[in-house]
This record gives C-alpha cells, sequence and structure tokens, in this order.
C-alpha cells in the first residue's frame, strides 16, 4: 500500500494513504543497514499490521525528486521562507542564509514578510526593492490582520512547499490562514530575547488543498551555508551578474578590487547596499571558515 510520509517523530513515520487515513509506521532495518532514512514527504510502500489500530511498517521507499538536510524533508517543489518585519527585527544575514542553501539545492524561493502592519512604507519599500531586484518574488502580509494571504495561495496550489524560518516570525499562524483552519499551536514572543517560542518541534506535512500540501519546520536562528565558498559566494547574488562582465578583471569578487562594475553599481544605488553589505559579512565568515 502506497504512501506518503506527512510526519516522523523519535523512529515512528506517520504514513498518510489516500482513502485510509494516517498509519503510524515503523521503517524496516534494512533502510538503516543501507544508510537511508526516511524523510517527511518521502513517497512509501507500507504493510498493514493492524488496520483497525492504523499501525504498519514501512518496506519501500521510492526515488524523491528532493532531498533537504536542513529543515530534512523531501519531494518539495519550492521554500516559502518567512521573517518577521518587526518584533523580532529581521536578521538579513540569516535570510541570505536561507536563499542561498536552497538555491544550492535547486529550490525556487518565495519570500514573506510578516507583521508589515508594524512597519513603515520606506522599510517596507527597502526591503522589496533588494529581494526584488535579486530575483525572488517576494510578499508582506499581517497575519494579525489577515491582510496580503489570499494572493499566497495561488503560488502554493498543486505543490508542496516547505515554510522555513526563525521562530516567532508567525509561521504556524500563517498556515492556520493559509488552510483556513487552526491547525496548527501558535507561540508567543520572549520579551526578554524578542526570540520565538519554539511552537513546532518536528517537520510535518499538512494539506492546504488537493495536491497541496505544506511543510512545516521547526523555527532556527543559524543556518550553515551548505554549497557557497569564497570563489562561488557571488554567483548567489543574482543582480551581480548584470555588471560582472565590466569588471575590470574576469575572476573579481567585488570587494577590493579596481573598477569593479558591481561595486560602482552599489555606490549609484542599482544594487541595493543591503544585500551588497550581507554579501562582505558572509564572504567574511566563509574566509574565517577556511583558516
Amino acid at each position: 500500500m502506497q504512501g506518503k510520509i506527512i510526519k516522523g517523530i523519535a523512529g515512528f513515520y506517520y504514513v498518510n494513504v489516500d482513502g485510509k487515513g494516517t498509519f503510524e509506521c515503523k521503517a524496516k532495518g534494512s533502510f538503516r543497514n543501507a544508510g537511508t532514512k526516511p524523510l517527511v514527504g518521502d513517497d512509501v510502500e507500507i504493510d498493514i499490521i493492524d488496520e483497525e489500530k492504523s499501525l504498519g511498517n514501512v518496506t519501500k521507499l521510492y526515488k524523491s525528486k528532493s532531498r533537504m538536510i536542513r529543515p530534512a524533508c523531501a519531494n518539495v517543489d519550492q521554500a516559502l521562507i518567512v521573517f518577521a518585519i518587526k518584533s523580532p527585527d529581521p536578521n538579513f544575514n540569516l535570510l541570505d542564509r536561507f536563499l542561498i542553501y536552497m538555491e544550492s539545492e535547486n529550490v525556487p524561493c518565495i519570500i514573506v514578510f510578516n507583521k508589515d502592519d508594524l512597519a513603515s512604507e520606506d522599510e517596507i519599500d527597502t526591503i522589496r526593492e533588494a529581494y526584488i531586484n535579486a530575483g525572488y518574488p517576494i510578499f508582506f502580509v499581517s497575519v494579525k490582520e489577515k491582510a496580503g494571504v489570499e494572493a499566497l495561495r495561488d503560488l502554493l496550489e498543486n505543490k508542496t512547499t516547505v515554510m522555513a524560518g526563525p521562530s516567532g516570525v508567525g509561521k504556524s499562524s500563517l498556515i492556520n490562514l493559509l488552510c483556513r483552519k487552526d491547525i496548527m499551536e501558535t507561540g508567543d514572543i520572549s520579551i526578554k530575547t524578542e526570540r520565538g517560542k519554539h511552537t513546532t518541534r518536528h517537520a510535518e506535512l499538512l494539506p492546504v488543498g488537493d495536491g497541496t500540501y505544506i511543510m512545516d519546520t521547526p523555527g532556527f536562528t543559524s543556518l550553515d551555508i551548505f554549497g557557497a565558498d569564497k570563489s562561488n559566494l557571488k554567483d548567489y547574488y543574482n543582480e551581480f551578474s548584470d555588471y560582472e562582465s565590466s569588471c575590470r578583471f574576469a575572476d573579481c569578487v567585488h570587494i577590493n578590487e579596481p573598477d569593479c562594475a558591481v561595486k560602482a553599481a552599489v555606490s549609484e544605488g542599482k544594487i541595493s547596499k543591503l544585500r551588497y553589505d550581507n554579501y562582505l559579512e558572509l564572504f567574511a565568515q566563509l574566509g574565517a571558515r577556511k583558516n
């Protein structure tokens, strides 16, 4: 019987089978012996042990079109990267890390900033311009005011979308709005740290509609830059590409080189200084990691 893993906790996998419901399963030892671990989103085959108690075993793991390390999941079509524009203030360095990681995994990204009711128009315009010019779809919403969410539903239709971002930015509340029902527990912001209390503790696949799923994941405040190093970091900043051919040096990394067209574009306001400053910070961090 074929199904899809919608949740995995402490060695148990919850497999949804169309028309049959969800079965609590253990994975065969052969997966461990082969160094393979089933992930949320995987399509699997199961043997039913007890249909009345909805118990079974995962016996086969079908080939997935994508597998990600963090968040650990499979078969996603796109990522919804969610940050708050205020309370807590956005960490743009972390946002760029998310974007670089997803791009290295060939997962298209949509950026969502929640709590736009707390921000000024100038703040919103600065962020919008920075990331639209980088080639990313970007949406500003207010979960509290239930505003701006409808436009997201069209982009999610008939796809499996992994939702990722820091804690406390309203991911679970946004899922509730997208699903049009309260299916996720929501948490508060810690007054002391202005960080979210970790409401979501495991990845879980949630149905939004026929053929449409959202994968909720635990919030986290750090992320290694998989796939990037000092030599290729610039390739993840798409807005640089329009100017690189005009740099004096073909291998220009746009830091200290003379006659750099990318640095000139930053000075002229053609490339976002916010994004360029992130690039400099990440470049320095990658350099420190190599030493």
